[in-house]
């Protein structure tokens, strides 16, 4: 998928789609764990110390499933953790190709410590909400992520928007890059298209900035739906150094197959909530993805 930018802006056909508005907002939840960490603090690792408290000893794959991480991310997060003190890594007896971990009182202290940083990024992505509304978020999310959550997920982890939003973005995106295989394109293919359907012929710099993408990221997008005969880059006669990318005669019904696919998938994944409190959601985090 294409690297998401905190932006604030968000056209409304993109607003009302659950997949792009996680997307978004598994960006903001991003740009603030940059802005706000300090040097030293890792989220994955705070969440590892969390799923270590009361002496318990897990494997990082078990520690992974836990904290919704990839076994690659633990790996390195066990490792630094290792390094610093902060846990006891050893050969997992059950399976010596493994480690098993264990947390010491050094990581029990850090993990105290950097709490007030992941209050702190909670703080940040809800600036604009209301204690009520913060904690209407949070069940909602809490909600819909349940399904999904290890049985053991610490309970700091079941209360933080951040985390709660993550694992519901990576859970959707997983599902609907399978759901899209058949109609040929991927998710972020889908809200581009729906994007320049609403509004028109647009260059690159303008699309990525309504889809909240790098540049980069863009380009090949772009470059993927061209290959598709979905997009086509055109150069205007007034002025031959702009691209500007206009939408295929095979669109529409792209479109109507992956619209139907992602509203049936969607369906499934926010299947708990009643209709009033999926709108809810939805409303929620388009304040949460465009607030200052």
């Amino acid at each position: 998928m294409g690297e998401a930018t905190d932006s604030r802006e968000l056209l409304p056909a993109l607003a009302a789609l659950p997949g792009h508005l996680f997307w978004r907002a598994q960006a903001r939840v991003a740009s603030a764990l940059a802005a706000i960490l300090p040097p030293g603090v890792d989220i994955h690792a705070y969440a590892a110390l969390l799923a270590l408290s009361g002496g318990v000893t897990r494997s990082q794959q078990s520690l992974s499933d836990t904290v919704s991480v990839s076994r690659t991310t633990m790996v390195r997060v066990a490792a630094d953790l290792s390094d610093q003190g902060l846990v006891k890594r050893v050969r997992n007896p059950e399976d010596r190709r493994s480690y098993a971990l264990t947390r010491t009182p050094e990581g029990a202290a850090a993990a105290r410590r950097w709490r007030r940083h992941a209050e702190d990024l909670e703080d940040s992505i809800t600036s604009g909400f209301s204690l009520q509304e913060r904690e209407e978020l949070r069940a909602l999310l809490l909600r819909v992520a349940e399904p999904d959550l290890a049985p053991d997920v610490p309970e700091p982890l079941r209360e933080s928007i951040g985390f709660l939003v993550t694992r519901i973005h990576t859970r959707m995106h997983r599902e609907f890059m399978v759901a899209l295989e058949p109609v040929g394109i991927e998710p972020r293919d889908f809200g581009t298209l729906v994007a320049l359907q609403e509004t028109g012929p647009l260059s690159q710099a303008e699309l990525a900035r309504h889809m909240g993408v790098s540049g980069a990221s863009m380009v090949q997008i772009v470059d993927d739906l061209e290959r598709s005969r979905l997009l086509e880059r055109r150069r205007p006669a007034a002025d031959r150094r702009t691209q500007v990318l206009h939408l295929q005669s095979g669109v529409p019904d792209v479109l109507a197959e992956a619209t139907r696919v992602a509203h049936q998938k969607s369906s499934e994944i926010f299947a708990m909530l009643a209709r009033d409190e999926n709108e809810r959601l939805m409303v929620l985090l388009q304040r949460l993805v465009t607030a200052p």
